[in-house]
């Protein structure tokens, strides 16, 4: 007789530990991000992102490897990635440069803000597309830049810029033209890598361990710098994706011989 453990209907009903206590990592290391900006400690707010992160990328794995996915660690993800990934960065760079940037005029200081709103709703709407489209989605590719990589982005660039101690205008439309384009292209049409079909139990060539063994490095080293170009590298991928892919069509419709 099969156990109520084992019955799907129990498992979607149940709350596993593991999991979610990694999910409350992830939605303590967004909280921590806020109170960090708040106080005017920067690098602390971009460092909690980026571990936020890294709790985001294990709790799913955990409970697909040890059978312990449920409804309900479903939707704790997703408020915590709401936080962690939506608010956090937005108040985050609002904290940082709509303060300054409102100096230069109210106008000015408007933009800064509906940047820093614009950001947190295109990551709620992010999140609402992902939620209603995961039954039907390709796993292979995100619809979108996925919300922990936009964050990524945001407090990287916060995280680093926090050493100008004058950025100037210039810099504060750059803070602010930063996180509403990474907002915009988390609810875009571009496809990403989700690296969910990655097998870790694949043998893999050495060059691939340097690789790793030097992302390690950098990020151990320059933290700020490694999450900036690794996130924004990511970032760009969709769009210059879509444009090979465009290109490519255009080349093989030219060739075709004329009906």
């Amino acid at each position: 007789m099969e156990s109520e453990s084992q019955d799907p209907k129990f498992r979607q009903r149940a709350i596993y530990l593991l999991p979610n206590l990694l999910t409350t990592c992830c939605l303590f290391s967004g909280f921590y991000a806020i109170v960090a900006a708040i106080d005017g400690n920067y690098e602390r707010a971009g460092f909690a992102v980026f571990v936020a992160m890294v709790f985001d990328g294990l709790d799913g794995r955990v409970a697909r490897l040890t059978s312990t996915e449920s409804a309900f660690g479903k939707e704790y993800d997703s408020l915590a990635d709401m936080v962690s990934f939506g608010l956090a960065p937005a108040v985050v760079s609002y904290q940082w440069g709509v303060a300054r940037i409102a100096e230069y005029g109210q106008a000015w200081g408007r933009f800064g803000w509906l940047a820093a709103f614009f950001f947190a709703a295109t990551a709620a709407l992010r999140l609402a597309r992902f939620n209603t489209r995961v039954a039907t989605q390709d796993k292979r590719y995100f619809e979108g830049l996925p919300s922990p990589c936009a964050a990524a982005i945001v407090a990287g660039f916060i995280w680093l810029s926090s050493e100008w101690r004058a950025p100037g205008l210039p810099g504060l439309i750059i803070a602010s033209s930063v996180t509403a384009l990474t907002g915009a292209l988390m609810v875009s049409r571009f496809s990403y890598a989700s690296f969910k079909s990655f097998d870790v139990n694949r043998p893999v060539r050495f060059i691939w361990l340097v690789m790793i063994a030097l992302g390690i490095a950098a990020v151990a080293g320059y933290p700020a710098q490694a999450l900036l170009l690794g996130a924004g590298g990511y970032a760009l991928s969709g769009p210059l994706l879509w444009l090979l892919r465009r290109m490519r069509r255009s080349l093989r419709d030219g060739r075709k011989p004329a009906a």
